[in-house]
């Protein structure tokens, strides 16, 4: 999936990694003939790339990034207290994960990846939710979940 690239920086060895929207970073190395980056090598043309996609296959398996933390929990919810919203197609805002939690119970989960998660959820499953990803979730029968909502420190 696509992401935007917020900004740069250097590893400990000097190799240049993108960071993106989604809170994952990416390297971007210039190593010809293998890879050709020469723009990584110089700072204005570094610039000039904030705010263009890159991809990020770590967003379709839907990899935590590293380093994020508990910012709030939603719910639990079940069939009575579900909240509309999440009745339909949805997505975690930008620059936030979701964590669905399942507590008890069965759901089905699906999600706009590439490729597309489509899983039963059973007590004690979790799934991570990238952001700005439709998703949806349908109760199979009486289930209690959550969503825990994480952010980067």
């Amino acid at each position: 999936m696509h992401r935007l690239v917020t900004g740069f920086r250097q590893d400990d060895l000097g190799d240049w990694i993108a960071d993106l929207d989604c809170l994952h970073s990416r390297h971007v190395r210039h190593q010809p003939p293998l890879t050709s980056r020469p723009w990584v090598q110089d700072e204005a043309a570094r610039s000039e790339r904030i705010g263009t996609g890159y991809y990020c296959p770590a967003c379709d398996r839907a990899e935590l990034p590293d380093g994020l933390v508990l910012d709030r929990i939603a719910g639990p919810f079940d069939a009575d207290t579900m909240p509309a919203g999440l009745r339909r197609t949805h997505r975690v805002a930008a620059g936030v994960w979701g964590l669905l939690r399942v507590l008890e119970g069965t759901l089905d989960y699906s999600m706009q990846t590439d490729p597309a998660v489509e899983r039963e959820m059973h007590a004690s499953d979790t799934q991570p939710i990238p952001p700005v990803v439709d998703h949806q979730v349908a109760l199979l029968g009486p289930v209690r979940f959550q969503v825990e909502f994480l952010k980067r420190r």
